[in-house]
């Protein structure tokens, strides 16, 4: 044989062994594509439960399906945080483990990554886990100089793959500043594209993926096609301006689903997947790059976010080594997590959630039934002296991460009370100003130059409300504030119990920053929330809305004035919250019962009030009462001032305005629509009761089965009671007037007879002493001679008309007299009563 002759038994040319060589054999030429198989994961939050193992297997039949070695297994950030409580009590260390174990190979650090500050991230958080953190937009404060790994590169079918993370610029605002309080955060896409451009000038890969731990606010029901891009969002900024050097966009943070193409900028009709998962693992996204080895450039894609399988876990842990561990690691936690969390702490009588949009939670735009819950455990917690004091209770939304929902019996575990609370904040209390306070309502709304996209609702304690037109402009949005029911003082300190996070500014509330004699409590979050719940089982949701939206009042109306305006946003869209039908417009005049003006139908949340307001009105306070849900809220509505028309001149016509002004005196409305004083007319003694009531700031007081005088009846219809009847029935309840014995046995008021001045000299005396100070206070001098020529040394009341003078109350005639019998005119009274008021103070009032 010949084995030179060119068949297959020719001879080596190299190497001549002789060899048989099938020539005519198929030659298969070597590939010039390599395919790359992308499997991304954000927002994990912990999940360690039964979906676990299901969620591990779905991850190893796509790395099945493409190839162990054109596999690349990444995530987008929020691996842990906002956990699930068999994580999060177990310091998220089962999902690390998860993690390891599915042989992650690199993540982009989200903003939960620093939920335990940068010192826990770098010194526990990232020696457990076998993948890197990425953050190019991570700097060390003050500088641009990385405080944090940028990239990784990895080999992927024979190509250079580098991987670059950053995370939201919201950063600062999401954790506890002082657990990153050395680090500064940049633009996230202006890091990835100088990161990606160091990357290409040194040859170091051929293909860059980009992981931003930030994305849209919403998703898209088309796969293919982008969700909403919000002008001057992160979002935004992703799609247009990041560098075409890279290849693929993975996104996070903002829980959102899609998988479609992005215009690439710069290359018309060129386009790049970008993906985000949702959350949760729910589902893991997946994308393919076709790569041309020779260029390095893809020449093709799919994108494609793949659900959770069904598999089951024994099926699944049988097939993959891999999930076999993470199966042990699942039940072991578990397991952990069972014998912690099983305790139960206390009881719901229903469901108490965040609001809802549809079936989706965690609608943080809106009140919440769980958020003011939150709020008035943090006012329980902080009210007590040695905890900080506090007075108003507040919460964030975005740190409720889970619900209080009604099982079989309505109890609730230790788990599941943690899940609500899982970051272990500390609970602070810090001194803000009224007007402080207003702002701090006031930065809920996006602020120009602040971080934050969207209306970020407080949840609030139960003494608080307020009123708003979120139509009005930026700053001057909260139209009223109510504190224990009583209106907001912009100059008088507040104490407010909130966490540490809020505390220092967290969730873009600067106005936090600027609070006084801030103080840690000493208390962690979780172990004061169960203390409340143990303390208060069972827990029941109350739908009474904090904030109410107002829109269209008048700042100052007049009694007779047509007003008109509109309410909305009544009902809550938390789980059970009632719809409200109507709701009720009263008014009050100082501590006075309130009086109903009408009822209007409320649809869909909001209503339409019209009324004529009341004759008596002034110095009055409107309120709206929405009995279905037991929302009550005080309108931002002054009542002008009375003007009366008849005291021009008068000497003393400074108190008679005086009363106006306070509140103590109404007049007289005339025909014309004015309104007059009559200045010279003697003052009755039921009109005089009034005034000593209103004095003293309408007070509560025990209403006597019957009345105690015989010419003063006593219909069960309040309004066919006699005028004045209030303030009488408190004048015998005080004791301030006992009226006159008649023949028969009775006592009489008589609340038309005039007041004379001796008398009225000891009304004031018995006020002062009964109603203004302890009555041992009230001390007599007798003083060197009679103050007035006609009230010699023993005559009736003579105590009392010289208490009067030595009180600066009386100053009598310019004669010297005091003329005890003669009748007070009510200009008279009005200095009285002005006087006095200059001496004792507004007594209640």
């Amino acid at each position: 044989m010949n084995y030179y002759t060119p068949d297959q038994y020719r001879a080596s040319d190299h190497d001549p062994v002789i060899v048989g060589l099938d020539l005519d054999a198929e030659v298969t030429e070597p590939s010039t594509t390599a395919e790359i198989n992308l499997l991304n994961i954000n927002d994990f939050h912990g999940r360690i439960n039964a979906n676990t193992v299901k969620f591990a297997g779905t991850v190893e039949q796509l790395r099945e399906a493409a190839g162990e070695e054109n596999t690349l297994f990444i995530s987008a950030g929020d691996n842990i945080g906002a956990s699930l409580y068999a994580s999060s009590s177990q310091g998220d260390v089962p999902t690390i483990d998860v993690l390891n174990a599915l042989e992650l190979s690199t993540s982009a650090v989200g903003n939960h990554e620093f939920d335990g500050g940068f010192a826990d991230l770098t010194d526990r958080v990232e020696p457990l886990a076998d993948f890197s953190y990425l953050g190019a937009n991570v700097y060390t404060k003050g500088t641009e100089d990385a405080a944090m790994d940028e990239y990784d590169i990895f080999t992927v079918d024979g190509i250079d793959v580098a991987v670059i993370g950053a995370v939201t610029v919201e950063t600062p605002t999401l954790v506890s500043p002082g657990g990153i309080a050395d680090l500064d955060f940049g633009d996230p896409v202006e890091a990835v594209n100088r990161v990606a451009q160091e990357i290409e000038d040194d040859g170091l890969a051929d293909v860059i993926i980009a992981e931003f731990h930030a994305g849209a606010d919403g998703s898209s029901e088309d796969s293919a096609a982008l969700p909403e891009i919000i002008p001057g969002s992160e979002f935004e900024a992703i799609v247009n301006e990041t560098t075409p050097l890279v290849d693929a966009i993975f996104n996070g943070h903002t829980h959102s689903f899609y998988a479609s193409d992005a215009p690439v900028p710069g290359e018309a009709g060129e386009t790049r997947p970008i993906v985000q998962t949702g959350s949760y693992g729910e589902f893991i996204g997946q994308i393919e790059l076709t790569v041309d080895i020779a260029t390095g450039d893809v020449v093709e894609y799919e994108a494609r976010n793949v659900p959770r399988t069904t598999v089951a876990d024994d099926v699944l842990a049988t097939a993959y080594p891999r999930v076999a561990e993470v199966q042990t690691i699942v039940n072991q936690a578990l397991e952990t997590a069972e014998e912690l969390g099983s305790v139960v702490l206390g009881k719901v009588t229903d469901d108490i959630t965040t609001a809802f949009v549809g079936d989706a939670r965690d609608d943080r735009t809106s009140e919440s039934t769980l958020g003011n819950l939150v709020a008035d455990s943090l006012l329980s917690s902080l009210t007590p002296a040695d905890r900080g004091g506090a007075e108003i209770g507040v919460a964030n939304a975005g740190g409720l991460r889970a619900e209080l929902y009604y099982d079989e019996n309505g109890d609730i575990t230790v788990a599941e009370a943690n899940a609500v609370l899982p970051f272990l904040n500390n609970l602070w209390t810090t001194t803000l100003t009224g007007e402080q306070f207003t702002d701090l309502l006031e930065q809920q709304w996006p602020r120009e130059g602040g971080s934050r996209t969207a209306f970020a609702h407080l949840g609030l304690s139960d003494n608080v409300t307020y009123t708003y037109d979120p139509e009005a402009a930026q700053g001057s949005r909260i139209t009223s504030v109510s504190i224990d029911g009583e209106p907001l003082d912009p100059a008088r300190d507040y104490r407010i119990g909130t966490f540490s996070f809020l505390a220092q500014g967290g969730d873009d509330f600067p106005v936090f920053g600027e609070g006084t004699d801030t103080l840690d409590s000493g208390l962690v979050d979780r172990d004061a929330w169960f203390d409340y719940i143990e303390a208060n089982s069972p827990l029941s949701p109350t739908f009474d809305r904090r904030a109410v939206a107002v829109q269209g009042t008048p700042e100052i109306v007049a009694p007779g004035q047509e007003v008109a305006f509109d309410v909305s946003r009544l009902d809550l869209t938390s789980l059970g919250s009632p719809a409200n039908t109507s709701i009720v417009l009263s008014y009050s005049v100082g501590d006075g019962d309130p009086v109903e003006i009408d009822t209007f139908s409320v649809t869909d949340g909001a209503a339409r009030i019209a009324f004529t307001v009341p004759a008596d009105a002034f110095g009055a306070t409107f309120r709206l009462n929405a009995p279905d849900s037991g929302t009550m809220v005080r309108l931002p509505i002054g009542v002008e001032l009375v003007e009366f028309t008849d005291i021009d001149g008068n000497e003393h016509q400074d108190h008679i305005e005086w009363m106006a002004e306070n509140g103590l005196a109404t007049g007289w409305l005339e025909a014309d629509g004015t309104r007059t004083y009559r200045p010279l007319s003697n003052i009755n003694r039921d009109a005089m009761a009034a005034f000593l009531y209103r004095l003293a700031g309408e007070p509560e007081y025990r209403l006597p089965a019957e009345s105690p005088f015989s010419d003063i009846d006593f219909p069960a219809d309040e309004a066919d009671r006699v005028e004045h009847f209030d303030a009488i029935m408190w004048m015998h309840a005080t004791g301030l007037s006992t009226g006159w014995p008649e023949a028969d046995g009775t006592r009489t008021f008589r609340p038309v007879t005039p007041v004379n001045r001796d008398a009225m000299a000891a009304f004031l005396k018995r006020f002062a002493g009964q109603i203004c100070l302890d009555e041992e206070t009230i001390e007599y001098v007798d003083p060197s001679g009679a103050p007035f020529s006609d009230v010699p040394e023993g005559k009736m009341f003579e105590e009392e008309i010289s208490w009067m003078k030595d009180n600066g109350i009386s100053e009598g005639w310019g004669d010297g007299t005091y003329r005890p019998v003669t009748p007070v005119a009510r200009d008279a009274m009005a200095a009285f009563v002005n006087r006095f008021d200059d001496t004792f103070g507004s007594c209640g009032r």
